[in-house]
């Protein structure tokens, strides 16, 4: 399986990925953690984070969860997102963890918080998906 060196390559290797400026910070046995940071760019016309980069960030992290147990040649086979409250902070945490795993593919689950100045996360969405195998 891939370490967090590794994985985190990969996610650079993502355009995407580089132009949010997301980071992978966590990557252990059934886990993943990716963050970003809020900028004015990524909000909506409220001022709160986009939907579509919580989205973003929710089937990342679910996906490189799911390598962490199936390895890095994985496609998402789908997710659901609901959003909680509004996304306002400084940075935007995604934490994903494998809630069951079979030989090609993996469920798992993402909680998504907002953390303010002082480090305090509000949970601001969750999300679950699978990841399959590529064929």
């Amino acid at each position: 399986m891939l370490d967090l060196t590794a994985a985190r390559a990969g996610l650079a290797s993502q355009p995407f990925s580089r132009l949010l400026g997301a980071r992978l910070t966590e990557f252990c046995e059934g886990a993943a953690t990716l963050e970003l940071d809020i900028r004015e760019e990524l909000e909506q016309q409220n001022g709160y984070l986009h939907g579509g980069v919580l989205a973003y960030a929710a089937d990342n992290a679910l996906t490189f969860a799911a390598g962490t147990v199936l390895g890095p040649a994985l496609l998402t086979a789908g997710f659901t997102i609901d959003y909680l409250r509004p996304a306002v902070g400084v940075a935007l945490r995604a934490r994903a963890v494998v809630v069951r795993a079979g030989r090609s593919g993996a469920t798992c689950r993402c909680d998504l918080y907002t953390v303010d100045s002082s480090g305090a996360a509000t949970l601001c969405a969750a999300a679950q998906g699978s990841a399959r195998r590529k064929p």
